[in-house]
């Protein structure tokens, strides 16, 4: 089971590694657009895809790992305010909600990418490219983050710290 939760932990850091990697190539994509229009150039039209494109799959791909690094923004002024045993019950619910958005989404995300796939359904821009794969990214994503936060849900750890302030 140990080999099982590094298989997992390692697929959760390579999928923000890769999100990592498409912030670096949004960045380089801006940067050679802009340059390109400044010497009046055209910019390629793969160029202005491909950066929606990482901006849709960064995000997907790194929400499992913020959650759990516990990177998502949440105020704990009320937590903070709590005592233990109400801290623990309010975080835990908190975390049981989140549970359940994430696999709703992860469904229909699931739903969508299937009909896409049924209807052949493509994104026409600057090339033809399916858009199951674009919308692939949901189920995936969506239901990493359901186990993440049923971690908070049945873990010793809790989502909320209780303490009020920036923790870094």
């Amino acid at each position: 089971m140990a080999r099982v939760g590094q298989i997992y932990r390692g697929f959760l850091y390579a999928m923000a590694g890769i999100a990592g990697a498409m912030l670096v190539w949004l960045m380089i994509s801006v940067i050679l657009s802009v340059v390109m229009r400044n010497s009046g150039m055209q910019p390629f039209a793969w160029l202005f895809t491909s950066s929606e494109y990482a901006i849709l799959y960064m995000t997907m791909l790194g929400a499992p790992w913020l959650v759990r690094e516990k990177g998502h923004v949440h105020i704990e002024l009320v937590t903070a305010a709590l005592p233990e045993a109400a801290r623990r019950f309010v975080s835990r619910t908190v975390a049981v909600l989140c549970v359940v958005v994430s696999l709703i989404l992860a469904w229909k995300g699931a739903e969508l990418c299937l009909n896409n796939i049924a209807r052949n359904d493509l994104d026409v821009r600057a090339y033809y490219f399916p858009k199951w794969i674009l919308t692939l990214a949901f189920p995936v994503s969506f239901g990493l983050m359901a186990i993440e936060f049923s971690r908070f849900v049945f873990g010793d750890d809790l989502m909320h710290s209780g303490e009020a302030g920036v923790h870094e």
